[in-house]
């Protein structure tokens, strides 16, 4: 082996640790806070693994593409649970459409997240973080939907914002459910499949941003509310965590909710969405299943919306 060859299987090497620590740290399911914030980036390692093994095919460093091939494996391995979660199967033809969106509190471009909704053409819209700009045009961006519930303006250090769920059906408040730092409002749809209880949330970012419990206490606070509810649940909005991370595991195991799949990402919105993270979700009850999940256009928020379908699922 050449010195040449030598430095070049040692970069290979190097470019191959941390997509390979991703991995270990997603697979081991270890709750504390370091190996969780690993485990957000499981998709986007994977697909900078697969990148770097078709450059060592190329620059003919076989047993380097063979390791990453291995990587990519126990990356894949990782991500498979966000990317296929059970749908459920449909009982009746019936559907309901639900838009969901994080539209950041400083968004201005009122005319994007107009056309977004306007696109997704959904029966439900759940907005968190709606900001002043398009708060003043709130009639005109949500004209399609006259049944509406939302919380008070609350002012932040990152912008002053709001919550809004809206339908084209019937609609009441439940209740503005903040508390553990958590942004919650809960809502009830009378629609085709039956009423459907609806939580539009808000969490707040992970350990380094925010103390290490704050995910913690605030999926606490989200189980409870669950349970307040019976009959069918949606809930959608932020929850800055992919579904398999220990946030989601929690979630799960306390509120027998289930996410819809994970592919493709969420944020941010900038890259590519095969290249993005997804911690914009819409959780059900089992009840209902899956019909579809797909990305909304933007809105010049930094996440993309995600819009499902879902139906009363087969007992």
């Amino acid at each position: 082996m050449t010195l040449t060859q030598a430095l070049m299987r040692l970069a290979a090497l190097v470019l191959l640790a941390p997509p390979g620590l991703v991995a270990v740290s997603a697979l081991s399911r270890i709750g504390h806070r370091l190996p969780d914030l690993l485990t957000q980036f499981t998709a986007p390692a994977l697909v900078a693994t697969v990148v770097l093994c078709g450059l060592f095919l190329l620059l003919r460093l076989w047993d380097m593409a063979a390791l990453g091939a291995g990587v990519a494996g126990l990356l894949l391995l990782a991500v498979w649970p966000q990317w296929t979660p059970d749908r459920g199967r449909a009982a009746e033809p019936d559907t309901l459409s639900v838009y969901s969106a994080n539209l950041w509190a400083r968004n201005e471009d009122v005319a994007a997240i107009a056309r977004s909704i306007e696109q997704a053409d959904a029966d439900v819209v759940m907005l968190i973080e709606l900001g002043d700009a398009p708060a003043a045009q709130l009639d005109a961006i949500l004209a399609a939907y006259p049944h509406r519930v939302s919380t008070p303006r609350k002012d932040r250090p990152s912008g002053a914002a709001r919550s809004v769920i809206a339908s084209r059906l019937p609609l009441r408040r439940v209740r503005d459910a903040d508390g553990q730092g958590l942004a919650a409002l809960v809502a009830q749809a009378e629609t085709p499949l039956g009423p459907i209880s609806l939580i539009a949330v808000h969490m707040t970012r992970p350990w380094p941003f925010q103390h290490p419990y704050g995910q913690i206490s605030q999926a606490q606070r989200l189980a409870g509310l669950r349970a307040g509810l019976e009959g069918p649940v949606v809930v959608a909005g932020d929850f800055n965590t992919v579904s398999s991370g220990r946030i989601g595991r929690q979630i799960k195991a306390q509120t027998g909710l289930i996410p819809a799949p994970a592919r493709p990402g969420t944020w941010p919105s900038a890259l590519p969405a095969f290249l993005g993270i997804t911690i914009d979700h819409v959780w059900r009850s089992p009840d209902l299943a899956l019909v579809e999940r797909r990305l909304g256009q933007k809105t010049g928020s930094d996440h993309r919306p995600v819009i499902v379908r879902l139906s009363r699922a087969e007992p």
